[in-house]
């Protein structure tokens, strides 16, 4: 039986040749998605903007119906609530996005919990209230601060580990690749104000760990033909090198989509936002990875003798008394 083959042994695509352009659409993105960002802003959800958070026990259940509570708090018009279990199966924690009007009223605040309350214990008169809390806009903002040092530490981890396995320019260039990357997804977060949570953080690391998992494919192919092809002009290698791991690169991110796109068009409204930015991150990381990884090495001073070691004294010398130059 021949296998089946989604990018020919010898394909030979240009990548290199449209470079600049591609860079230039780059830049502009990363430019126009922080622009989006400041002036929407991020649509933040309770765990970034504060909020109501009521916790439950059912006494007569092994496990607290999570879809079900999730819909029916869902329609009392408090937004999209997060509903997790806490502690044990039966135990969860629900929380709701405060009205701006009552944000600095903890009354009201209590009110609305105890609104969410009534309306589930309608349905399960088995439950028991366990707390009534509000979620300050202080401890949302400390979880904003901490997801944002999140992000810089993965990104500067990856930029350092890139440097020390191959030479700084690759690291320069996988962490110009990562902030396209994450920029892109913030600029669709905020264009079309989806729900930025804790998920959505999550998924920016995922985006950053497939990225990086690909740039680094590439480079390693990058440095082996270095090592072989000396006096190849370094965009031919750079396209040769793209070209070899483009079997991979495609046969990875169909395989992701197909479990990604059912997820994304069926799958439920609370895991919509999650799966529309992996299913971003998955185009853009392949993109980052091949218009900007490597086109960067070109502009950054990579040659064909970066991966050769430097000639000690002795070296010279003996080379010197075998007669070679």
């Amino acid at each position: 039986m021949k296998l089946l083959k989604l990018v020919p042994d010898d394909t030979n695509i240009k990548f290199l040749k449209l470079r600049v352009p591609f860079f230039v659409v780059s830049v502009l993105l990363i430019i126009a998605s922080w622009a989006v960002v400041y002036v929407n802003g991020l649509n933040y959800g309770v765990d970034f903007a504060g909020g109501q958070e009521v916790r439950l026990t059912f006494e007569q259940r092994q496990e607290a119906p999570v879809p079900e509570l999730r819909e029916l708090v869902g329609g009392l018009g408090y937004g999209e609530p997060v509903v997790q279990e806490f502690g044990e199966p039966n135990q969860v924690s629900i929380r709701v996005r405060l009205p701006a009007e009552v944000e600095n009223q903890p009354g009201a605040a209590t009110e609305i919990g105890n609104r969410v309350i009534s309306s589930i214990e309608s349905q399960y008169p088995d439950v028991r209230r366990d707390g009534n809390d509000t979620v300050s806009g202080k401890v949302a903002g400390e979880f904003r601060n901490d997801a944002v040092l999140a992000l810089l530490a993965a990104m500067a981890a990856v930029a350092f580990y890139i440097w020390v396995r191959f030479e700084w320019q690759f690291g320069a260039g996988a962490l110009f690749a990562l902030l396209h990357d994450v920029s892109v997804t913030l600029g669709m977060f905020a264009l079309f104000q989806l729900e930025f949570s804790l998920q959505i953080i999550a998924a920016i690391l995922a985006i950053i760990g497939y990225s990086l998992n690909d740039t680094i494919v590439v480079y390693d192919r990058i440095r082996e033909n270095l090592k072989k092809f000396r006096k190849m002009p370094l965009p031919e290698l750079l396209d040769l090198s793209v070209n070899e791991t483009l079997a991979r690169t495609v046969m990875t991110s169909l395989t992701l989509l197909i479990a990604l796109v059912p997820l994304l068009l069926f799958g439920p409204a609370s895991l919509f936002g999650l799966t529309a930015a992996i299913t971003l991150g998955i185009f853009i990381g392949t993109y980052s990875s091949i218009y900007m990884a490597a086109p960067l090495l070109v502009w950054l001073g990579v040659t064909s003798n970066s991966f050769v070691p430097d000639e000690s004294v002795v070296d010279r010398q003996e080379r010197a008394a075998r007669g070679e130059v």
